[in-house]
């Protein structure tokens, strides 16, 4: 069985054509929406589908907001137990024309019976090139570490839909679905099959534009996890700091408190 996994927060005008785009792939067959401090027209959307859709759609409500990535563990872990041989995860604003893109993805995952399946967002190279940018440097220098940079340039889970494999469910501890680049590191020290199954270029995600600071806040979350990543791999406490400069960016709104009660089985 493969299922999706679609975290939503104030996703209102994007959520329903995420959703169209999973429905009209007929191999996902459990889309697991988790809604985390929605506003109202959100949960009205992911309601509409739920009744529409009951066999196919599971809706899980936080009241709320669990910060970036949380909710992608939360949809490891139930996708996990309903069984899902594989599992998509996909941002519940990415409402670009990605359908044949995401058949892609899942039928190469399939084909070569990968655990990690990635997705080429810079296809033409551009960012590979331009490493003065940090967030493209810390992506580049994680994945030259960890040996995969040939096999997978600077494509991480961070950026991108992204199928993992119930046997890498299986090994990876759910709080780092929450700090995406340290799958990588998982998938290297247990041997498992990853690459790159898809190329989908950055702007045709169609993710929801914001404003600088936002972008600023990005880039300082993901650079900090890859820092998590590296110090993981180098079997060394986990930080995120590097030359005096602490990179939270988003990672200090995320609600490990909120994953740990909901791993534990307790009422959110």
């Amino acid at each position: 069985m493969i299922a999706a996994v679609v975290p939503a927060y104030q996703e209102e005008y994007r959520l329903g054509r995420v959703l169209d785009s999973l429905l009209a792939i007929k191999m996902i067959k459990n889309i697991i929406v988790i809604l985390n401090g929605s506003n109202e027209i959100t949960r009205k959307v992911a309601d509409k589908y739920y009744l529409d859709y009951p066999k196919i759609i599971t809706l899980v409500s936080f009241q709320d907001p669990l910060g970036i990535d949380v909710p992608r563990a939360v949809g490891a872990k139930l996708a996990f137990g309903a069984g899902a041989s594989y599992t998509l995860f996909v941002d519940g604003d990415m409402v670009g024309e990605i359908s044949c893109a995401l058949k892609t993805l899942l039928n190469n995952t399939i084909k070569h019976s990968l655990d990690l399946a990635l997705t080429d967002c810079y296809p033409d190279k551009k960012a590979t090139a331009n490493l003065q940018e940090p967030i493209f440097y810390w992506r580049y220098f994680l994945n030259q570490e960890l040996g995969l940079l040939e096999k997978i340039k600077i494509a991480t889970p961070s950026h991108g839909p992204h199928v993992i494999s119930h046997r890498m469910l299986s090994h990876v501890p759910w709080e780092d679905f929450a700090v995406p680049p340290t799958l990588l590191v998982h998938a290297v020290r247990n041997n498992f099959r990853i690459d790159i199954a898809t190329a989908i270029p950055h702007i045709q995600l169609g993710s929801s534009l914001k404003n600088q600071i936002h972008s600023q806040l990005i880039t300082e979350t993901i650079i900090g996890d890859c820092l998590e990543a590296l110090q993981m791999a180098r079997y060394q406490p986990r930080t995120r700091y590097h030359k005096g400069k602490l990179y939270l960016g988003y990672h200090s709104q995320r609600r490990f408190d909120l994953l740990k009660q909901f791993i534990a089985g307790r009422n959110m």
